[in-house]
């Protein structure tokens, strides 16, 4: 690698440090401004030497401070256009390794200013038009905790014969990270993070473990002094790493599977016991806890069940498809597979075998003949350490236990992840037949409208390019389902109003909803008809108004999701599920929201929640009102409505407020004018 003299040309002594940062800031700004200056097209000309210079700033002590300083006039001067990083919203933390490993500077140094930028909004120093404060900070916490080694560790002999002097970077980077955000709290502010994520019971889950591993190393580290914090990442640690007496110091699989061949029945239901403990505390599987269930298959079976932390549902599930789960064991459940136990587990709790065509449609999926690029994908994304049948059988397994687990991961394939998550959780049978449809032939054809659509045929969906970040389930099915939604669109081009009137009950199924409503002008983006939206969402789902009738299948809805500041961010999927009075009396809309991450602040006092509020695992939930302020189109079967007039009209105007306040500040349309602008109406 080449490297750049940093000292002052033409003088023989090497000026203080401070004189020195002084002189480099200077030359960083001067680059700047000439970027600034230049026109779009001769931009990446004067790229490089913002680069430069900026890597010589970072190698000096204050000069993440000074970068820092200038964050968003190094974005708006055009550092990040054109590459990964010009669009933050999308970033994934879990890529800031590799990108800080680079031996390019030119990588490491654009990383560096990515996440020097992020700090700026996190602290409220640069208001970032499409990145809030909160989600800058959640970004950073991630971030961190995957990186813990640059905190604490020197460069290793493998970094430094890589990167040389560049290793630095990335240790200056996040020393002050740290020194911002506080030393003291960056532990524990991880693992309250962790057990925020993991409460949400995510189905990916690859990311957390990263986390708890990084945290386990900083404890094994005598020369790192964590001081009072990390108090509670015990039982996340002990969780993955030693949940039972036999695995307690972490003896490595070989020796444990030893150690069970000489148990009597007895230390067998402990270990058993110990397992399914840690496995429904934290939603996490360790590796040992595949091979204690392959001992019991051959040795013990009749401790399966208190293996898997099965209720009397549960049990009695097992019990009457004892040769299926035994199957589904063998085939899905390794220690390089763990979350597969997990899924195994919840989908008995279920009770969904007892459908007819769900457990023949399981032996289906145990034989399942994967075509060539199903198997590369799986592969390429996962690894080889066990099959792509027995990775895909993993991903059946917890997307059947978990339906709220489901993920989109960072592409706009939200319709799809709530797709794969509706039949999950309402018909398993129909998920299992387009899992075999994609992952054996290589095609999905659906109908729209009687005419049938194939996914091999469709042009191109909704995403740019095939998203990675997914579930097993996901990685093979959502590009399939992403180009017939995306068909099924363009065969709506020219109908007045919005094609998901026409899409949703095709794309998802029959029983949403054909009634429909939209708040929003298709062709200009106004708000428009609110107050006779809002009385028919009350009607059709509030229970006061629609004749106390519980919702019977969960139903798909838009909403307008706003930033923490309450502004307009875009328009997103979601799937109401049942609205119902919390523990604490107030009515609450409880829903899924198809991202890894659901608790979000959406600004104006609305805070998704996702646990404390009777939320069940992997629900959000938000007060009827607050959510009705966000909502911009739902479905509602026209024979059941319930009365209109009955909704009060100070809860409607309340409403409205909230709307106002937020992605409706700018979308006032002449004949919501007068009812925005009346009492207690201001937008």
């Amino acid at each position: 690698m080449t490297t750049h003299d940093d000292t002052q040309a033409g003088g023989g002594t090497t000026p203080p440090d401070d004189t020195k940062l002084q002189l480099l800031l200077e030359k960083f700004d001067a680059a700047i401004t000439l970027l600034e200056e230049a026109r779009d097209f001769a931009k990446p000309g004067k790229l490089p030497r913002v680069l430069d210079t900026a890597r010589r700033v970072l190698l000096q002590e204050g000069g993440a401070a000074a970068v820092e300083a200038r964050a968003q006039r190094l974005e708006q001067a055009g550092v990040f256009t054109g590459s990964d990083w010009e669009t933050p919203q999308y970033l994934v933390p879990t890529l800031t390794t590799h990108a800080l490993k680079s031996a390019d500077p030119n990588v490491v140094v654009i990383e560096t200013l990515s996440e020097l930028r992020l700090l700026a909004i996190a602290k409220g120093e640069y208001l970032h038009p499409v990145v809030s404060a909160e989600q800058a900070h959640h970004y950073l916490t991630q971030t961190m905790a995957i990186n813990l080694w640059l905190l604490f560790g020197a460069p290793s002999e493998a970094e430094r014969e890589t990167q040389g002097r560049l290793a630095q970077v990335p240790r200056h980077l996040f020393r002050h990270l740290a020194e911002r955000i506080g030393y003291e709290h960056i532990i524990d502010r991880l693992i309250a993070e962790i057990w925020r994520i993991l409460e949400q019971r995510p189905i990916q889950v690859g990311p957390v473990k990263q986390m708890i591993t990084q945290i386990a190393i900083c404890q094994a580290d005598p020369t790192i002094d964590l001081g009072a914090s990390g108090q509670g990442a015990d039982r996340l640690v002990s969780s993955l790493f030693g949940p039972t007496r036999a695995s307690r110091e972490d003896p490595g699989l070989e020796v444990y599977r030893e150690r069970l061949a000489s148990m009597d029945a007895t230390a067998l239901q402990g270990e058993a016991t110990g397992f399914a403990r840690a496995m429904h505390d934290t939603g996490l599987v360790s590796p040992y806890h595949p091979v204690l269930l392959r001992h019991l298959l051959e040795h013990n079976d009749h401790l399966l069940a208190e293996a898997l932390g099965l209720s009397s549902t549960g049990r009695d599930c097992l019990l009457c498809y004892r040769e299926l789960v035994s199957a589904l064991i063998r085939g899905g459940v390794h220690s390089a597979t763990p979350q597969a136990a997990y899924g195994l587990a919840l989908m008995l709790e279920r009770g969904i075998l007892y459908q007819p065509p769900v457990a023949p449609a399981m032996w289906r999926q145990l034989s399942l003949s994967l075509s060539e690029w199903s198997k590369a994908r799986l592969n390429l994304a996962f690894g080889e350490a066990v099959s792509p049948r027995a990775r895909l059988l993993e991903g059946v397994l917890c997307m059947l236990g978990q339906p709220l687990g489901i993920g989109q991961g960072n592409n706009p394939t939200c319709q799809s992840a709530r797709a794969l998550s509706i039949w999950a959780y309402n018909d398993p049978d129909y998920l299992l037949q387009m899992v075999a449809w994609a992952a054996r032939d290589d095609e999905i054809i659906m109908h729209f409208e009687g005419m049938p659509l194939s996914s091999m045929a469709s042009l191109s969906g909704v995403a740019q390019s095939l998203p990675m970040d997914l579930d097993p389930v996901s990685l093979i099915v959502v590009p399939h389902l992403d180009r017939i939604y995306a068909e099924m669109g363009r065969r709506c081009i020219g109908r007045e109003g919005d094609p998901h009137r026409w899409v949703n009950p095709e794309f998802h199924g029959w029983w949403s909803g054909r009634g429909f409503r939209i708040n929003v002008d298709v062709a200009t983006g106004q708000i428009q008809d609110l107050d006779a939206f809002l009385r028919h969402f009350y009607a059709s789902y509030h229970p006061y108004y629609n004749g106390n009738q519980p919702l019977i299948h969960p139903q798909p809805v838009g909403i307008a999701v706003t930033d923490s500041a309450a502004r307009f961010i875009g328009w997103h999927a979601i799937t109401i599920l049942r609205v119902n009075l919390d523990p604490s009396e107030v009515m609450r809309v409880y829903f899924f929201n198809p991202n890894n991450d659901s608790g979000q602040d959406w600004g104006d006092g609305i805070q998704v929640s996702t646990a404390d509020h009777g939320e069940r695992f992997g629900e959000s939930s938000l007060p009827f009102d607050q959510f009705a302020s966000r909502l911009y189109i739902f479905h509602y079967d026209p024979l059941e409505r319930g009365e209109l007039a009955e909704v009060s009209q100070s809860e409607l105007d309340r409403v409205a407020d909230y709307l106002y306040r937020s992605w409706g500040a700018d979308r006032i349309s002449s004949t919501d004018l007068q009812a925005a602008e009346g009492p207690g109406n201001s937008p």
